[in-house]
């Protein structure tokens, strides 16, 4: 199979947990920058990234770079790279995203029509037609601009891979799958560990957690565009690799795994979400007050999103609920805690500091991962 670059967006800060994801399915990183991992693979490694990597967004097949300042340059840069090597002649092709920063080109819907012209105009030489049907398979083109340069790519993967199909019932200010995962991996936790989110809202944390523990891989109940794109991908390779990740399933999977929330009807869906992902069986969820935190065992971890107060009549309730959490804390004084939330004045409230923080970017707004450590179990202790 012919290699290619593959792009991997990404949360902002979150770059090096995709790395780690990335090199561990064997691939090589050809470049890490914000938001994104770039990777080298062949077709096979498209079905590997959307179906087992938890922390994309998606997976973007690049089609080049270009240096463009004017549109006429844009057009002809963009025409000069190899689309039929990619979309067939029945393919349905459009710009489907567009966006710049720091760049000359700046209009978004000028750069899709531009360029969307331009691909028409090769694929015109190359298929020997002067119309297209666009009646096949659909292949979606992203470009984004920095500083007058596009890379560009098709979108493999469709509706986004935080998307994994089992998240039906949400709370408010939820956290998305790819993120939790993510947060999760930054993490020191395993599936021997004892892990209870104390604000599961819609249960998003101990789902991705119970998915780790299952070895259940993220994109294993839900479909990809790129399925039908049997120029590239051969259908036979999407079923052997939907077969490897369900032979690797291990649902008896002991574990500890609890999410509480003060609304009892936002433990329903999560009960819910977490049954549709096939993992309910493996959580312990229950209506519970933070300030009633507490567990007989220790060397636990707590991963979780509690409000943020983004809303200003929340806001005053902030600092009691934040001094709850840290009274809760305390009592578990052999656990380690990560709390992930935009609430600046969090560590003041918890009454502690975090032994590492970390900025990560929630879709627009900006959150600390704050990180309290608790020591390690004695070995053999867990």
């Amino acid at each position: 199979m012919k290699m290619m670059e593959l792009i991997a967006p990404c949360h902002f800060g979150l770059e090096s947990v995709l790395k780690r994801e990335i090199l561990d399915l064997g691939y090589e990183i050809s470049h890490v920058e914000d938001g994104k991992v770039t990777f080298f693979g062949d077709a096979e490694a498209i079905v590997y990234g959307n179906i087992f990597l938890r922390t994309a967004e998606r997976i973007l097949l690049k089609v080049g770079s270009v240096h463009a300042e004017t549109f006429d340059e844009l057009f002809e840069k963009t025409k000069e790279l190899p689309w039929e090597e990619y979309i067939p002649k029945d393919g349905k092709f459009w710009v489907a995203k567009a966006n710049s920063i720091k760049s000359k080109l700046f209009s978004p819907s000028d750069i899709q029509s531009i360029m969307k012209k331009a691909i028409v105009e090769r694929l015109k030489t190359k298929y020997h037609v002067s119309w297209f049907e666009e009646s096949g398979a659909e292949y979606p083109i992203r470009v984004a601009f920095m500083k007058d340069e596009a890379v560009i790519g098709i979108d493999t993967s469709g509706i986004s891979l935080h998307k994994r199909g089992y998240r039906k019932w949400t709370a408010k200010a939820p956290i998305t799958e790819t993120l939790a995962s993510a947060l999760i991996l930054l993490t020191p936790w395993k599936k021997d560990r004892i892990l209870v989110d104390p604000f599961c809202g819609s249960g998003t944390f101990p789902i991705e957690a119970a998915m780790m523990a299952a070895n259940m891989a993220p994109g294993i109940n839900r479909s990809f565009l790129a399925e039908e794109w049997t120029n590239l991908i051969p259908k036979k390779c999407w079923y052997d690799v939907a077969d490897e990740a369900r032979e690797m399933i291990d649902l008896n999977v002991e574990t500890d795994i609890q999410g509480y929330d003060i609304d009892e009807n936002v433990i329903r869906a999560a009960r819910e979400n977490a049954r549709l992902a096939g993992v309910d069986h493996m959580i312990h969820f229950q209506k519970r007050a933070v300030s009633e935190l507490n567990h007989p065992k220790k060397y636990g971890f707590i991963i979780t999103n509690p409000p943020y107060g983004e809303r200003i009549e929340e806001k005053e309730n902030l600092p009691g609920l934040y001094r709850q959490i840290g009274e809760s804390f305390a009592r578990l004084d052999s656990w380690s805690e990560y709390v992930i939330t935009s609430y600046e004045e969090a560590e003041k409230y918890i009454g502690k500091k975090a032994d590492k923080n970390r900025k990560i970017y929630n879709g627009m707004i900006k959150t600390y991962f704050y990180q309290f450590l608790g020591p390690k179990p004695p070995k053999g202790k867990r």
